[in-house]
């Protein structure tokens, strides 16, 4: 860590350790030895809660923290501070340590005068790293300005972030903490994603309605792929060998062949008032589940068949959205109603609504 990072690391935990809760410390204690007996955990209070089968951990943007739920009992054990603006977040290759993109810019949905919003606060800016098994904020990368969303290469080595307000996709080298290169993506850059095999990682233009392949061995780009208005993520199924990219305004669902890099076909996603944002791909890889924002929505599409299988109302603008490794359950991040639903992919139905931070923004689980 460089001396500049570590000061900004130093202020930064200076300003959060005293909001600490003590559920996290708990959650910490508990998962610190997750294949022990409770009774080996370290702090006495961890002894009555089991490690569950795995967790959630949901970013919340207004609330400059990260959401802890149990996902055993989906229920919500602990809170870590974060920093200013916590949106995209990935768990490592390793499973040790989640990354989070973190901003310093005012809050602006589209149409807002920038001119008029408080300066951004650039030393904010950041990809902060948690250490999982203590349940802290132990680093901060620099991730080039205003950081919205990030993607990992396969072995970890690489953070690739796209910087909302300057139009491109920084490629972070994490142990020097040296922003590599940034490549030109278009304008309003949001979703990042790593390909299965690692080879390649795809980035999306909300303002120029497109996506960029991105090679990782080069870190330069392949192809500029046209999407429709305002295309906010993709998801790759299991095997690569397509991915599956949501257009907000344009509401549809753009199916790309990975390999030629050309849309397949394009789907009206269902629903009144469908706005596709982000995507979940099942374990098997046989659906995909979209959150539809506006529209309050999670649809599920069936990949054989591209066709719709259905769809169940949750909470209020459905953005972030994760699967449970076993496929069973889909959990929605829902901003303005502050909470998370939880979705039975059986009988696509909303089983519980957990309650968040301010803002629930993005999901990650283990």
């Amino acid at each position: 860590m460089n001396t500049s990072t570590g000061l900004r690391l130093q202020a930064l935990v200076s300003r959060l350790g005293a909001a600490v809760t003590a559920s996290s410390l708990i959650f910490a204690a508990a998962c610190a030895a997750p294949n022990q007996p409770a009774s080996a955990a370290s702090a006495p209070a961890a002894e009555a809660r089991p490690p569950a089968p795995y967790y959630v951990y949901v970013t919340n943007e207004q609330g400059g923290d990260l959401t802890i739920i149990d996902g055993g009992t989906n229920e919500a054990v602990g809170t870590i501070p974060l920093g200013k603006r916590p949106r995209g977040i990935k768990l490592s290759p390793d499973r040790t340590q989640l990354f989070v993109a973190l901003s310093g810019s005012p809050i602006a949905g589209p149409g807002v005068d920038e001119s008029k919003l408080p300066p951004p606060d650039k030393a904010a800016d950041g990809i902060g790293i948690v250490d999982i098994a203590s349940g802290k904020l132990v680093k901060m990368l620099h991730g080039g300005s205003d950081p919205e969303q990030i993607s990992l290469s396969q072995d970890g080595t690489k953070v690739f972030a796209s910087n909302e307000d300057a139009g491109g996709a920084s490629i972070i080298d994490v142990a020097t903490d040296k922003i590599l290169v940034t490549v030109p993506v278009g304008s309003e850059p949001e979703g990042v994603t790593t390909s299965p095999d690692g080879k390649q990682v795809f980035v999306t233009s909300e303002g120029d309605g497109q996506v960029t392949a991105i090679d990782t061995s080069t870190n330069k780009p392949i192809k500029t792929i046209k999407l429709d208005a305002r295309p906010r993520a993709c998801a790759f199924l299991p095997d690569g060998s397509r991915a599956y990219c949501t257009a907000e305004n344009g509401g549809t669902v753009s199916v790309i062949d990975v390999a030629k890099h050309t849309v397949i076909k394009k789907m009206k996603v269902p629903g009144e008032g469908a706005k596709p944002m982000g995507l979940a791909v099942a374990p098997d890889g046989k659906r995909v589940y979209i959150t539809t924002g506006r529209g309050g929505t999670v649809v599920a599409l069936d990949t054989a068949t591209n066709t719709f299988a259905g769809s169940v109302k949750v909470g209020a603008r459905p953005w972030g959205v994760g699967i449970s490794a076993d496929g069973k359950h889909v959990y929605t991040a829902n901003g303005p109603s502050g909470d998370i639903s939880v979705v039975n992919t059986d009988t696509l139905s909303v089983e519980k609504t957990i309650k968040a931070g301010k803002a629930p923004w993005g999901i990650a689980i283990k």
